[in-house]
């Protein structure tokens, strides 16, 4: 399981109006247990796109990195995983 030790939000702008809704951007940064396929001495943070329409809300799209390089891992979270990270978003919506 992961923990969110820090985090920053913000709202995306749009200026086109292509997007229905509205787009956030999340940074977390995780703090995950040494025998997790995840863990990186590095750090780990994930990059979250977090949209909010009227008939939905949720996880648009996320990206795992290491903390200290910014570099992308090829790596998937877990059903619970995820949904623990969508709920966080959804509770500190800007």
């Amino acid at each position: 399981m992961v923990e969110i030790s820090a985090f920053s939000a913000e709202q995306i702008k749009d200026p086109f109006g292509i997007l229905p809704g509205a787009r956030y951007e999340f940074y977390l940064d995780l703090e995950v247990e040494e025998d997790d396929e995840l863990y990186s001495e590095q750090g780990l943070s994930v990059r979250v796109v977090y949209g909010v329409e009227e008939a939905r809300s949720g996880i648009v799209k996320y990206e795992l990195l290491e903390r200290s390089t910014e570099k992308y891992l090829d790596f998937e979270l877990e059903a619970e995983e995820l949904e623990a990270i969508e709920a966080f978003c959804r509770e500190h919506l800007p």
